[in-house]
Parts: structure tokens; sequence; C-alpha cells
């Protein structure tokens, strides 16, 4: 009886797609890895046929065991156990690319080299160097494979193209970008004054609501729009390359189609909920409580020192609620990721009475 493990073979630039998609039919092998088999064709580990996910072949892995960990290829291209502690210990593959942080890792490029062998979707490996900027554009540095910067990701049946060299995406914010697309109702009016590529704008307009998108980084912009269209939410996004002070000052009547008036009676419409996925939205929060409907939802974001959390981002919420006769009912707080040494991405949820 043949009991070696079974792989599903698909065309490489339907890697990732078909990964998602036999996850969620519960057929994907975690612990196995993707790994090439033939000219434009990568083998995807399963642990049954998929019933479910086009596939050109299912296949039994006939090799020797592939190497798993990065530590065996390293090892393997003779690093020693001084140079393996000073590997990397996480990276993340974001579409075709994977992006990793080397640290003082030595000789970087077999870094990249190991992890474009462990995974067969990938094309490119990409050293992420830091953010700077008033845009915040990433700063990063090819180590092995085709040099594309350019990819689509998809997590959470939401899809994003990005140019990784050009706009900056957190693969910790993982579980917060499917989150907002909990939390929201359908035909809920939402402000996302920091939209980016639409990280939260794109999961909560697939969930039905109706998101005005502001973004005044010319290339997050541009994968904005085109993002919204492969998501199929054009009738539900508004975006808008501007400051979201300026839009807001300009006049909620200025974003939204229906003139302002949200219920016929002469009051200025205010959004439901606003999202400020931004490290310093505390400096926003006049802007964003000035369009908040009242009873509405805010989401801040902030890099906050640990020993901090969650106590400032509150107390800067409440303090500027206070200054516009505004109460603030605390509904959750989250540490999202580490943000840097010390420092935690947080995450304060209120409705603003």
């Amino acid at each position: 009886m043949n009991d070696r493990p079974l792989s599903a073979v698909v065309e490489k630039p339907r890697a990732q797609a078909a990964i998602g998609s036999l996850r969620a039919e519960g057929v994907y092998d975690d612990d196995r890895s993707v790994y090439e088999c033939g000219s434009g064709t990568v083998a995807i580990p399963v642990t049954a046929p998929p019933a479910e996910t086009a596939v050109l072949e299912v296949i039994r892995d006939t090799g020797e065991p592939r190497l798993r960990t990065l530590a065996d290829h390293l090892r393997e291209r003779g690093w020693s156990d001084d140079e393996l502690d000073r590997a990397p210990g996480s990276w993340a593959v974001i579409g075709s690319v994977v992006l990793v942080k080397v640290g003082d890792a030595p000789r970087p490029e077999e870094v990249g080299e190991a992890l474009l062998a462990m995974h067969g979707e990938a094309d490119t490996v990409l050293a992420r160097e830091g953010i700077d900027g008033e845009h915040r554009e990433p700063s990063v540095t090819v180590l092995a494979g085709e040099g594309d910067t350019e990819t689509v990701h998809r997590e959470h049946g939401t899809t994003y193209a990005l140019d990784l060299a050009a706009v900056m995406f957190s693969p910790g914010n993982k579980a917060e970008r499917a989150r907002m697309g909990e939390v929201v109702t359908a035909d809920e009016r939402v402000l996302d004054m920091f939209a980016g590529i639409g990280y939260f704008t794109l999961p909560m307009a697939r969930a039905g609501a109706r998101v005005t998108a502001v973004e005044r980084n010319p290339a997050s912009f541009e994968y904005l729009v085109e993002n919204v269209v492969r998501n199929g939410v054009q009738e539900t996004v508004e975006t808008y390359r501007a400051d979201c002070r300026d839009v807001i000052a300009g006049g909620i009547e200025a974003v939204e189609g229906d003139g302002g008036d949200r219920d016929g009676d002469g009051t200025p419409f205010a959004f439901d909920r606003i999202v400020m996925g931004y490290y310093d939205a505390h400096e926003y929060l006049d802007s964003a409580l000035s369009a908040l409907a009242p009873g509405g939802v805010v989401h801040m974001h902030e890099a906050t020192p640990e020993a901090l959390v969650p106590e400032r981002p509150i107390s800067r919420l409440e303090e500027a609620a206070e200054a516009v006769g505004r109460e603030v009912e605390v509904l959750d707080t989250r540490q999202v990721k580490g943000y840097s040494e010390g420092v935690a991405h947080v995450v304060v949820d209120a409705r603003i009475e």
C-alpha cells in the first residue's frame, strides 16, 4: 500500500488562491511545504484529494523528504550553530513575495535562497529594512528570486494588489483586518481616515458597509482604487485622495452623495463608525469626533509604550471627547502586535455619545 503523502498540482500563478481554497475545503496540509514540481507548476500538500478546488492533478510525493525549517536549509548550506542563532525567526508570505527582516544574519542572500526553496508559491524574497517619510514608504532589498515587488495577496476572502517596495503591508494586522469585516453591519456608514490600499475598507465593504475611504499617499491610493474594483465593492466605497482632515473640514455633504442630510431634518450627516488605522491617530481625534454620529463607534490605533497600555490611548480619547462635550464608553482594547522594542500596537474601540 502506498502511504506516501498527497500533493495537488496547480499553475504557479494560482498557488495562493488554490491554497486558500484548499484550506477552506479542509484538506490543506500545514505540516508540509509547497514545492515546485515542473515548469510553471507547484505541488501543494493535501491530506486528501480535493473535491471542490480545481487542480491539474493529485500526485504522491516520490522524492526524498524535503527540508522543513529555515535552520535545516541553512545548515545544509554550511551554517554553524552560532550563525543559525542569528538567522531570522519569522517572515511572511504576501502573495508571491516572502518578506523578511534579516537583522544581523550573515549572508542574507543565502537566507533568501533558503526561503525561496521553502515556499514554492513565491518567486521573490525581500528584506524589510524599515518605513520612512511622510507617506510611510517601505525600504526593501531583493534577496533572491525574480525581484518582482508587485503581487496580489489574498486573505479571508479579500484580495489586495500592492507593490511592497512602494506601500506598506503589515502581516501582523491580519486578524484585525478580518475583525473589521465582522464588526460592521450592512449599510452602516463608515469613514476610513487612513485607508491605505484598503486594509480595513475592503473587509468592511465586502460585509455590506458603505465606506468613505480617504488616503493621501498617491501610490497607496492607486492600489486602493484598483482593489475596490478587484473586490467588486465599487457601489459601496467612495475613495478620496486627500488629507482626511481636509475632507472632514470641507463638509460631510461633500463626501456623501445625499447632500449630507442624514434624515431630512436639516441635521448634517455623521458617520456611524470611524476607523483610525494610524499609529499617531490621536492627533486626528478632533476631526474624527466632529464627523462621528452620537452613539457612533471609533477604532483608534496607537503605538503605545507597553507600560502605558491601555491607559494612555484611553485617556487621550477621553480628553478629546471631553473637549467637545462628548462621553466615551470603552468597548474593547487590544494589542494587535509589537510595534518596536517595548512599544505595542494598540487599538481602542469606543462608543462616543
